[in-house]
């Protein structure tokens, strides 16, 4: 995500509570700054950056809202927030079998937080990941408390063309897959209602 971002003209520095992913930012050939950090505790200045990019994080994140929070508060006046996070319907429930067609089942409740984990092996290496299932209201909260305003929401599904290579994947074309967010940090006071 950096290496695009500074293609099209941003500095660019990251941010990961990991050392390990940290070190690797910095020492790829293509590396760029990256500091170990926790995103509820960012170590920058108020009003630092025009844009932030939370790309498959804030669902990971224990202390959401704060993250939110300090996200907002590093944006400078009009600055852009970028979110991508496995859409919330998504992470409520499973689809029954790997089926096309199956039916996608709600386990329990969608609008009751629960914790998961899962873990993947890719390349010899075991990846452990703790998510969070939050419905959208506990986002969307997080963004008001903390002053930002959502311009554009997109549920983003796989193509025709992936769908024509990987015929699961489309069961994905009827359940959202994932959630993209922009929301723009407002002028007015967190919380308060224009006028009118």
């Amino acid at each position: 995500m950096s290496r695009l971002l500074k293609s099209l003209g941003h500095r660019v520095v990251g941010i990961d509570a990991a050392p390990t992913m940290v070190q690797l930012a910095v020492s790829h050939e293509l590396g760029e700054p990256a500091v170990l950090a926790d995103a509820a505790q960012l170590p920058f200045q108020d009003q630092s950056f025009s844009l932030v990019v939370a790309y498959m994080c804030l669902h990971d994140i224990d202390a959401m809202p704060q993250a939110v929070q300090e996200a907002a508060r590093v944006l400078a006046p009009s600055g852009v927030l970028c979110a991508a996070i496995p859409h919330p319907i998504n992470t409520a429930g499973a689809f029954q079998s790997r089926d096309a067609t199956a039916p996608f089942v709600i386990n329990g409740s969608y609008l009751d937080p629960a914790s998961s984990m899962m873990v993947a092996e890719r390349g010899g290496m075991r990846l452990t990941f703790h998510s969070e299932h939050r419905p959208l209201e506990a986002y969307f909260r997080a963004f008001e408390a903390a002053g930002l305003l959502t311009e554009t929401l997109r549920e983003v599904k796989p193509s025709d063309q992936i769908v024509s290579r990987d015929q699961v994947a489309r069961r994905w074309q009827r359940i959202p897959l994932f959630l993209h967010l922009r929301v723009r940090k407002s002028s007015a006071r967190p919380g308060s209602c224009p006028a009118g």
